[in-house]
């Protein structure tokens, strides 16, 4: 299996408000920018945006590293909440309907292709590649 790097952030002026993600891959010495935005929309949905377009570029099964700011992503997968959520009919512990479902569905699918392991980073601190998806996720923002 080929390993890939997946850097991701998303950034929203306002929340709710308009946002956008950025999400760079790398492979060996290749890398790659994506970024888009939506009109209205919260942080939580364009961080999980971010990581499901890092993810749908990949065209094989392949060994993810994937990098987010996002305590809400990385803990859905990190610590099983996905797992409970579908247990429990796509209710949270407190019985509530789950946010995000369609996009936390589509990223769960995808780790089924891939082997993907999710990294918590420090957001807007001296990662490069987590400061350059923010960078591109607040420039998304400004073209919509």
């Amino acid at each position: 299996m080929e390993k890939i790097i997946i850097y991701t952030d998303g950034a929203c002026s306002g929340n709710p408000g308009p946002g956008g993600w950025g999400v760079i891959l790398m492979y060996k010495e290749n890398q790659k920018e994506l970024s888009g935005g939506k009109q209205n929309t919260t942080n939580n949905e364009m961080e999980l945006t971010a990581a499901l377009m890092g993810l749908k570029q990949l065209k094989y099964p392949c060994e993810v590293e994937l990098y987010s700011d996002s305590a809400y992503l990385v803990n859905g997968f990190e610590k099983g909440w996905i797992y409970n959520w579908q247990k429990n009919n796509w209710k949270t512990a407190s019985k509530e309907p789950v946010k995000n479902k369609e996009l936390w569905e589509e990223i769960y699918k995808l780790t089924k292709t891939h082997k993907v392991k999710f990294i918590k980073v420090k957001g807007h601190s001296d990662n490069p590649y987590n400061n350059r998806c923010d960078e591109l996720a607040r420039l998304a923002i400004k073209q919509l």
